[in-house]
């Protein structure tokens, strides 16, 4: 199960540098690939908004 990002994202790039699979796309609302997420949660805990949950 991958983790999405919802539209309470703030787009503070915060999430980006800690994917260490390289799955968050920047965009207005950033972008989680289900295909490359490996479920560890990293993002989720350094999301600042707490945008970011499992799916």
């Amino acid at each position: 199960m991958a983790y999405k990002i919802s539209e309470d994202c703030a787009a503070c790039g915060t999430c980006i540098d800690e994917c260490p699979v390289g799955a968050i796309s920047e965009g207005d609302i950033y972008v989680i690939d289900p295909e490359k997420c490996t479920d560890c949660g990293t993002c989720a805990d350094v999301c600042p908004v707490e945008a970011i949950h499992p799916e």
